[in-house]
């Protein structure tokens, strides 16, 4: 893995001259955690795909940059909201198709590895479509942790998650990412507390950050300044505009 540096956002988008977002300024540190929250539809996604240089229904009018001035492309691995398994191919293939595009040689006892660290140990010769939803968002995520960029986009990876598994893959996710720099877009505000070192607020008119709760992530999910943190945080969602 190469070293991970920060990235910046700044610019506004439209979509047929109407402004999704103006006026943003986000600094993603290097080999961190940082958390975008935000009322659906005000652009947080975008972000990502923005940062990753895909097609998107709009027009961004801005610059987006690494901190090292080279190229983001070919350093980031992205994890969707959807699991994007292909259903003609096993989970361990799923997980180990990054390096199958790329014609590497898979590492198929790391994969082995990696799907056993999510729970899916005597899944691995099953299709997508013989998992449930969540089963299928860990096989995704066990996906995004093989590639081993230092750049990981992450957009709501452990929203289908029952509460006790979600905890467990946050605290696997933060194990094998640190030193990353992650950008993790969430509806959560107990989630964005417990793994972010830095919180952002996007709305239509530009992004704020949040403070953070003043141990450091992962933080216990009975941490009382956890808890005051994502309070606080909940209530500012419901009334931002």
């Amino acid at each position: 893995m190469s070293i991970a540096t920060s990235i910046t956002v700044q610019g506004s988008y439209r979509i047929a001259d109407k402004a999704l977002f103006d006026g943003v300024s986000l600094t993603i540190p290097a080999g961190q955690w940082s958390c975008l929250l935000g009322r659906s539809g005000v652009g947080k996604s975008t972000i990502l795909r923005l940062i990753l240089g895909l097609e998107t229904a709009g027009q961004f009018d801005g610059t987006i940059a690494a901190g090292d001035g080279k190229p983001i492309k070919g350093r980031a691995s992205y994890m969707a909201q959807s699991d994007l398994l292909l259903p003609w191919l096993s989970l361990r293939e799923n997980v180990v198709l990054g390096a199958r595009l790329r014609g590497e040689r898979p590492d198929l006892d790391k994969a082995d590895a990696m799907i056993a660290q999510v729970g899916l140990t005597g899944d691995h010769g099953k299709k997508p479509g013989a998992l449930s939803g969540g089963m299928r968002q860990r096989a995704a995520l066990a996906r995004t942790l093989m590639e081993d960029c230092p750049i990981v986009l992450l957009d709501e990876p452990f929203s289908a998650l029952d509460a006790g598994t979600r905890a467990d893959m946050q605290d696997l996710a933060a194990r094998v990412l640190s030193g990353r720099t992650v950008l993790l877009v969430t509806h959560d505000p107990a989630e964005a507390c417990r793994l972010g070192h830095h919180i952002n607020v996007l709305t239509a008119t530009g992004i704020a950050p949040w403070p953070v709760p003043g141990s450091g992530p992962v933080r216990r999910v009975d941490d009382p300044g956890l808890l005051n943190a994502q309070a606080a945080l909940l209530s500012h969602l419901r009334g931002a505009a």
